[in-house]
């Protein structure tokens, strides 16, 4: 009788450990779902966000830090 009640725990406990993978492997598919969800969504925004402002001009206030990607250019008017 042990010997038939142990291999019943075992296939027990490897029914049990099979669910819970299935469970974890689901929930991350969900979460990787939303993530993707939730990037396409702030790409649409960010899209939208463009169409919306196309062609026009906006200022960026100076800041002190020295690595900017951009510099302020004095311009000089040409005469002929």
């Amino acid at each position: 009788m042990g010997v038939i009640r142990m291999i019943l725990i075992i296939i027990g406990v490897t029914v049990l450990l099979r669910f819970i993978g299935q469970l974890m492997i689901a929930k991350r598919n969900i979460d990787e779902q939303n993530r993707g969800k939730a990037a396409l969504d702030q790409l649409e925004k960010q899209r939208k966000h463009v169409e919306k402002n196309k062609g026009k001009t906006t200022l960026v206030a100076k800041t002190t830090k020295s690595s900017e990607p951009f510099e302020d250019v004095d311009y000089e008017e040409v005469r002929n």
